[in-house]
């Protein structure tokens, strides 16, 4: 028995003594969860669901006849952004009516629509005011200027809002996005398609109350639909190729809000300061003379 015991014994102690297991670990950090009122699902709503017809009217089925020229039939889904786009500007915002639309005009899954209306922030999935004003506060428009802080804060204190809301009357849809690519004239504001560039305080609060008296004037009134067509309120349609809208021609249809009509002066898009684009302020600095080349000599003998 001791025989048996013994080799057993001389083996165990004959190890070396193995080192403590080291239990590997990472340490992990995160940052804050910024809360958000945009959802990436769909839920219904009384103004977005299912159960509330969209039809494209006959301006934009013309629109759409042309665009889906662009593409071979057998890759016609291609053309969801631009529908999508087309819907937007009808009826005011993306709803889930206008992606089903899109879906079945150009014969594919909604799912692949919702996928891409979801996807890009360029689509309003929920009602806009007539005028949407989008902010950058990126780097560039954070330094430049008198800064996007300011503009923010000056937009908010008139407006009455935050980032992310309507002001009650519908008119205005306030937005914090990133970079609108004008850094050169930053800080600068989108509002609808226009770009607003070299601002300040004083002409932001200028350019929202042109905007809100020429919306007065021309007799729009706030929340109406999109940026084409016309209704009773003066801007947008929602109904199909039946409604009386689409008999007439693309360009005799009612200009957006801020066209200043009604003697209404407004400020014109891009640079706020007197500047036609980004050219500098005081004047040249480079190329203040006609360069020397091989098609010109010089005439002052050095040659």
């Amino acid at each position: 028995m001791a025989s048996k015991i013994l080799p057993r014994v001389g083996r165990c102690l004959s190890k070396a003594p193995q080192a403590p297991l080291r239990v590997q670990w990472r340490s992990l950090s995160s940052t804050p969860r910024v809360a958000s009122e945009a959802l990436q699902v769909h839920r219904d709503s009384p103004q977005n669901n299912p159960s509330i017809p969209f039809t494209f009217n006959a301006i934009n089925q013309k629109l759409i006849a042309e665009i889906l020229k662009r593409y071979p039939p057998q890759y016609k889904k291609a053309a969801v952004m631009p529908l999508l786009d087309l819907g937007q500007r009808q009826l005011g915002f993306t709803s889930i009516s206008v992606m089903n639309e899109v879906a079945r005009v150009l014969e594919m899954p909604p799912m692949r629509v919702y996928e891409v209306a979801t996807f890009y922030t360029m689509y309003n999935r929920d009602p806009v005011g007539r005028f949407h004003v989008q902010a950058c506060t990126t780097t560039p428009c954070q330094l430049g200027g008198c800064g996007s802080d300011k503009i923010m804060e000056a937009i908010e204190s008139h407006l009455g809002v935050g980032p992310g809301h309507t002001t009650e009357d519908a008119m205005f849809t306030f937005s914090e996005v990133e970079c609108l690519g004008a850094c050169v004239n930053a800080p600068m504001v989108q509002i609808n398609d226009d770009y607003y560039e070299d601002l300040t305080p004083e002409t932001m609060v200028t350019l929202l109350k042109a905007l809100q008296a020429s919306a007065e004037a021309t007799g729009a009134a706030g929340g109406t639909a999109g940026l084409t067509g016309e209704s009773e309120a003066g801007m947008g349609s929602s109904k199909g190729a039946d409604g009386a809208q689409g008999e007439r021609d693309v360009t005799a249809q009612t200009p957006r809000g801020y066209s200043g009509k009604h003697g209404v002066k407004l400020p014109s898009p891009g640079p706020q300061t007197g500047r036609r684009t980004c050219e500098n302020m005081a004047g040249l600095t480079a190329l203040t003379e006609e360069p020397w080349g091989n098609e010109k000599l010089r005439t002052d003998g050095q040659l």
